[in-house]
């Protein structure tokens, strides 16, 4: 379950909150009691964010932003999806696989994302999307002028910019997916300690690899 109190239709007044809570979950349900949104997620991303309206109205907006930007919808998505991958969030993930989907994108380019630096699916430019999300989510911003001037030949500034704000912004969104332990990002840690046998004890590992008595 999420890290933070799910809130109750009954306890919400801001009208901006109901409006999704009423578009997402249907006018009748308690989205913080009966779960499961229209696309088959849970919803606790929005009943959780609601703990604060301004923070859910300012988050909204940025879905909103997207979808009017003058940016191919499939690089945006592009974006987002290997956002969420290299990220670590199967939520951000699953659901823009979904997008990309909807978008009519091939199914052999959905499926490499992961590992897309060895696909031939790819075309230069969706190549460079790719190569400048790692760039933005694994190396802290560092992109190599050469996957730039790339973006630079197919893009204009404004797309770019674009391209860069909402790649960065779905980031967020993974990130606080997973701290928060929400949607699809309520899993265990997947790094624990495997018990050894049994009656393994105390023993020495590091004198069995050294051959030691």
């Amino acid at each position: 379950m999420p890290r933070l109190r799910e809130i109750p239709r009954a306890e919400v007044t801001d009208e901006n909150i109901l409006f999704f809570y009423d578009r997402l979950f249907g006018p009748d349900k308690d989205p913080a009691v009966d779960h499961g949104t229209a696309t088959g997620t849970p919803g606790d991303w929005w009943t959780v964010f609601a703990n604060d309206p301004h923070v859910f109205r300012h988050a909204t907006r940025g879905f909103a932003l997207y979808r009017k930007a003058e940016l191919d919808p499939v690089l945006r998505e592009l974006g987002q999806c290997r956002a969420g991958w290299a990220r670590g969030s199967q939520f951000v993930f699953s659901q823009h696989c979904k997008q990309m989907r909807a978008l009519g994108m091939p199914e052999d380019k959905i499926a490499a994302i992961p590992y897309w630096h060895t696909a031939d699916c790819y075309s230069p430019l969706e190549r460079a999307v790719l190569a400048y999300t790692d760039g933005i989510v694994l190396d802290g911003g560092r992109v190599a002028d050469e996957t730039f001037e790339v973006l630079r030949e197919h893009l204009t500034d404004k797309e770019i910019l674009l391209l860069t704000y909402i790649t960065a912004l779905y980031e967020m969104h993974a990130v606080m997916s997973k701290v928060l332990k929400l949607e699809y990002d309520d899993r265990p840690e997947p790094i624990v300690e495997v018990d050894a046998p049994e009656g393994y004890g105390s023993r020495d590992i590091s004198a069995d690899l050294a051959g030691e008595d």
